[in-house]
């Protein structure tokens, strides 16, 4: 029972007896005086007794509250000094005013008063002012701080046992992947038996050493495929190695007319195996979707690629295109019409094979409709020569009529590009299930999701080489329009810069179909031609060019200059053709205000991750990307540090 109220009940006892006993004597006297007065003296005599016994209770009773409060008083401070805790107090000024024992060791400093908390504890410096646990290591050893800034107090606990086994399970857990040869096809083609083993037995052979010595499990499920099974900490270690396997089978297959390329899925962070096995089969696809030679790694919400030092290998076989053919043709039947979106900011290759998919539309008799905005400057003469032909332009919709239009049984088409967030009209992905993907770029993290049909090569030059293919296996007589035939081409042409980058025999026979069915060669060199202001314009974003490595091109405007896409990306070839570089990169302000960098390079310098790590893409030679709320100069040094980091990685400085 607590102090004050014991007290109270003792007292209240007390004043009821001694009410009780006058009352009683108050009853003797009126019977008789005598007995009255001997009551009252006994009364008095009783009441003397009570109050000098209640006020030696009392003082007894506060006597051993004393004590006991000193002896807490005592143990609580033989606490603070002695317990594994430790306790800092500090002032406005961020200076330490009191601290017990404890926290003075894991300094290393019997006295802390009156020194920086942010100099001796500089990792609590980027803490804001508000309640919070937060994990700090010193001396090799780990502490959780609690920090209260109300009372300006911080607890330190040692943790370092926990970090340790937390460390070690996180070490010790499950990472699943599978290894592809992803062009034993290709590679092999033509050669005698012997030797096609001879080169699988040597490649067989460096992926096992490769597994052995980072303690990894191996399995072959088939003659081009293998499963592997490591700890996360190996995986750390081969992503620290970006995946050496990459380059060392390739160069021991250089000899051959195309090298053997791997393409590697891993997953990790995650606890279901099937979830798991799931993940590390999408990171495979996404590697080769990408163009293989190069390993996907997924770990948690990262997705992570290395290598992709090499092109995509040009598919010698058409059995693909074929497959695809038919399906598309199956779906356009299925469908009560087709709306074909390429990405914003349309261009050539965009609207080429939007046509060329609408042509097959029209084959079957169904409505198709392809989705615009507003016109891109670059293809303002394309645009020109299609409004001269009114059966082709009345199929143009703008991004608001597309939606009205479409339903659960519309077949959405999307053409040279894989992300829903760059179409022309992402909503229109929302209000159908049925969706086609052709597209030539390498894949990246985003995609679009539960897509029927996918035709992602990146080994093509172009969406309308693709295009064009998938139009020469949907019927078995086709006829094209001059005007369709010639829009074809003229998204190849500038993809391939006049057939002289990324161009390979089926982009060649491509051209050489469109061409027999009308595709009118002038017509797109008309197109394709540049003012004379226009050049000028080029010419003085060029002035302003510096020079890093010696061997990379770095051109930016000012900051109130606005230039278009199209004369970012012909500034950008116009610098690749200069002696000596090897890659190049142009920065511009878009007149909506957006940051734009065109990218690009002869191989030496992977430009597409350089602007992956800028949230663009593209291809190893020929890659872009949009920066928004941020200036020319913030733009360049962030192009900077990204291209440092990778000139680094890939050994690309001397």
């Amino acid at each position: 029972m607590p102090k004050h109220l014991f007290q109270r009940w003792h007292g209240l006892h007390m004043i009821w007896g001694g009410v009780l006993l006058v009352a009683i004597s108050s009853a003797l006297t009126w019977y008789e005086w005598i007995f009255g007065i001997v009551a009252f003296t006994l009364t008095g005599a009783l009441f003397y007794y009570i109050i000098r016994a209640e006020q030696t209770f009392r003082r007894e009773m506060n006597d051993y509250v004393l004590t006991l409060s000193h002896r807490v008083k005592k143990a609580g401070s033989e606490v603070i000094q002695e317990m594994p805790i430790g306790m800092l107090l500090y002032n406005e000024n961020k200076e330490i005013e009191w601290h017990n024992p404890y926290a003075g060791q894991i300094i290393g400093n019997d006295s802390l008063v009156g020194k920086d908390l942010f100099e001796l504890f500089p990792m609590l410096r980027s803490k804001k002012d508000k309640e919070q646990i937060a994990e700090i290591s010193l001396e090799g050893e780990y502490y959780a701080a609690d920090i209260r800034p109300e009372e300006r107090l911080i607890y330190f606990t040692k943790i370092s046992e926990y970090v340790t086994l937390l460390r070690k399970y996180e070490e010790e857990k499950l990472s699943l992947g599978v290894v592809m040869l992803d062009n034993l096809d290709e590679v092999s083609q033509g050669m005698e038996d012997q030797t096609r083993s001879l080169m699988l037995a040597k490649v067989v052979s460096l992926i096992t050493e490769w597994s052995q010595k980072n303690g990894i499990y191996l399995r072959r499920l088939a003659s081009d495929k293998f499963l592997i099974l490591m700890q996360q900490k190996t995986l750390r270690q081969l992503e620290a190695a970006r995946f050496e396997i990459l380059d060392d089978v390739r160069e021991m297959t250089c000899d051959f007319k195309l090298p053997l390329t791997l393409s590697i899925g891993i997953a990790a962070g995650i606890d279901s195996l099937t979830d798991m096995g799931s993940l590390a089969q999408a990171s495979l696809d996404i590697a080769l979707g990408r163009g293989g030679d190069q390993a996907a790694v997924k770990m948690g919400q990262r997705l992570s690629f290395y290598g992709g030092k090499s092109n995509a290998v040009e598919k010698r076989t058409r059995v693909r295109a074929r497959v695809i053919s038919h399906a598309l043709r199956d779906l356009m039947k299925d469908s009560d019409k087709v709306v074909i979106m390429g990405h914003r900011f349309a261009d050539m290759d965009s609207v080429g094979a939007a046509i060329g998919v609408l042509k097959a539309a029209k084959l079957l008799h169904k409505e198709g409709y392809i989705v615009l905005e507003a016109i891109n400057p670059s293809i303002e003469p394309l645009m020109e020569q299609i409004e001269q032909h009114e059966e082709l332009s009345k199929w143009f919709i703008t991004p608001e009529q597309a939606l009205q239009i479409t339903n659960p049984h519309t077949l959405a088409v999307v053409v040279d590009t894989h992300k829903a967030s760059m179409v022309a009209e992402p909503k229109v992905l929302e209000q159908t299930n049925r969706v086609m993907v052709v597209d030539h770029h390498r894949r990246g993290e985003e995609f679009i999701d539960d897509a029927m049909l996918i035709y992602l090569e990146p080994y093509a030059s172009s969406t309308c080489e693709l295009v064009t293919e998938l139009l020469q296996y949907f019927q078995e007589r086709i006829t094209l329009e001059d005007i369709e035939a010639t829009v074809l081409m003229a998204g190849i042409v500038v993809d391939t810069k006049s057939f002289s980058v990324r161009s390979g025999a089926r982009t060649f026979e491509a051209a050489s179909f469109l061409r027999r069915h009308g595709a009118d060669a002038n017509l797109v060199h008309h197109m394709l031609k540049e003012d004379l202001a226009a050049y000028l314009e080029k010419a003085d974003i060029i002035k302003h060019t510096e020079i890093i490595y010696n061997r990379i091109a770095i051109a930016a405007t000012e900051e109130e200059r606005f230039i278009t896409q199209l004369t970012a990306a012909k500034t950008a070839d116009t610098l690749l053709n200069m002696q000596g570089i090897v890659a190049s990169f142009v920065i511009g302000k878009r007149p909506d205000g957006v940051v734009a960098i065109s990218a690009r390079s002869f191989g030496e310098l992977n430009v597409q991750v350089v602007m992956e790590q800028l949230g663009g893409g593209g291809h190893l030679n020929n890659a872009a990307t949009q920066l928004e709320g941020v200036t020319i100069e913030e733009a360049r040094q962030q192009l900077l540090h990204v291209i440092e980091q990778i000139a680094e990685e890939e050994g690309f400085v001397e």
